[in-house]
């Protein structure tokens, strides 16, 4: 994108701007000092550039100064740990007081992933109250970054990351990735088995979405008055195809405004944008909440409004919680350390254990593969990468294969980056999802002319 799109796009003002600003930040690893200067000295070259070295920050921390600096606000360290810490405990002060009274376990244990996120939990944990974080993998005990530990580790593989063990069966545990734009949350069930209870993306972006929704009814229900439509937000969720089937069919039956997109990022940020409030998650756990400018200035006149009407009601309570998880989450990209938070401040608010809130839905096994070609593009797709237009026929024999199994669902999309097509398949057993996709593979290989595939 060139930078003058990028700036139209952002709405970024430049009126009298001479000069560039570009905000830098590194990790804890030890080639982030040698890539910082060589980012220095590239700059320095450019007339009118200026490097802002914002010394050691993760990846989405980065991203909120950004936007923080663009929008003319205060954009530094202490400043994101206060705006997403105090919009923290507003929400825990507007917890129902009948769910204040339970005795929910209040401890989260938390894999650092031997990064640059778990020394910054170690920063937020000492500002919070009301919530107890036990941080391990902090990257301070020689382990290395990403080894056995951290987000994808624990999706994919879906065992204990190192530093967890029997002792830890029935805690609320979670992962961040090495740079902390993704989050997961797992459980151990025995102390016989490295095998952990999963809560992934998906079920991350369901508990987000049920909460945005139960507030939004809560602020728009007729009481004494008639409330103006203008403040009834549309409300969008964004996934992909590799989202599981059961999360999407969940999501729709709660009464959830559901779109696909390719995969990538960019295009659920871009979709998510287009709501009043858009929520995307991918399943490997990054992902946020979008809040539209014009509806955030609806809702503040609105709680306005409800402060000078009927303060402490209901519906004014509701609209403090809606302005306080547009502050709490971080609306420039994935950030795992505000997603944690808002995770843990939902669940405190609805009472829930971590194994109430897996049991919102059971994931449909899946497969996938993928199958080695020559030439990628080969097939071409549509439909949120879930249809092959090419080559022809191909999409057909996958159908009639997908028919044959109970809750079958399968698709095929080209590598980005890597000439190989990916298989994804779902079914109602492992073992139909394992047959479904290496049936699909077959369908493949027998199209394109190939015939090595591997998991």
């Amino acid at each position: 994108m060139l930078i003058t799109e990028f700036v139209e796009k952002e709405k970024i003002p430049l009126d009298g701007v001479q000069s560039a600003e570009i905000l830098l930040g590194r990790d804890t690893r030890p080639s982030g000092e040698s890539l910082l200067e060589a980012a220095k000295q590239g700059i320095s070259s450019i007339h009118g550039a200026i490097a802002l070295d914002l010394g050691i920050l993760t990846t989405p921390q980065l991203h909120w100064m950004v936007r923080a600096r663009n929008k003319g606000m205060k954009a530094t360290e202490p400043a994101y740990f206060e705006q997403i810490s105090s919009s923290f405990r507003c929400l825990v002060d507007l917890i129902p007081n009948e769910t204040k009274s339970s005795k929910m376990d209040n401890t989260v244990v938390v894999d650092g992933a031997d990064g640059v996120g778990g020394e910054k939990l170690e920063v937020l944990k000492s500002m919070l109250t009301s919530l107890v974080i036990e941080v391990r993998n902090t990257g301070k005990g020689g382990g290395l970054l990403n080894d056995g530990v951290g987000a994808d580790y624990v999706q994919k593989e879906k065992v204990v990351p190192r530093g967890f063990c029997s002792n830890d069966v029935g805690l609320r545990c979670a992962s961040l990735d090495g740079d902390a734009d993704r989050l997961v949350y797992f459980s151990v069930p025995t102390s016989s088995s490295r095998k952990i209870d999963l809560v992934d993306g998906d079920k991350i972006l369901s508990l987000f979405a049920l909460f945005i929704k139960e507030q939004l009814s809560i602020l728009t229900k007729e009481g004494t008055e008639k409330l103006d439509n203008s403040y009834h937000a549309r409300l969008g969720v964004i996934q992909t195809a590799y989202a599981n089937g059961a999360s999407t069919d969940y999501l729709k039956q709660s009464g959830l405004e559901v779109i696909f997109t390719p995969t990538g990022v960019k295009h659920l940020h871009e979709k998510a944008a287009q709501f009043d409030i858009g929520i995307y998650f991918e399943a490997n756990g990054h992902g946020t909440i979008l809040f539209s400018e014009s509806w955030l200035s609806l809702l503040e006149a609105r709680n306005n409004e409800l402060g000078l009407a009927s303060e402490g009601s209901e519906q004014q309570k509701a609209a403090l919680r809606l302005l306080s998880v547009s502050k709490l989450i971080n609306q420039a990209v994935g950030d795992a350390l505000s997603c944690l938070l808002l995770v843990e401040v939902i669940l405190q608010h609805k009472g829930w254990s971590i194994h109430k809130w897996n049991e919102l839905y059971q994931d449909l096994p899946s497969r996938q593969l993928k199958v080695k070609v020559v030439d990628r593009t080969a097939v071409a797709t549509t439909n949120a990468e879930t249809v092959a237009i090419s080559p022809p026929g191909i999409q057909e024999a996958i159908d009639a294969e997908t028919a044959k199994y109970p809750k079958g669902r399968c698709f095929i999309r080209p590598s980005g980056t890597e000439d190989v097509i990916r298989v994804y398949a779902e079914a109602s057993t492992q073992e139909a999802a394992d047959s479904l996709a290496g049936s699909v593979a077959k369908i493949v290989d027998r199209f394109l002319g190939f015939s090595s595939s591997q998991q």
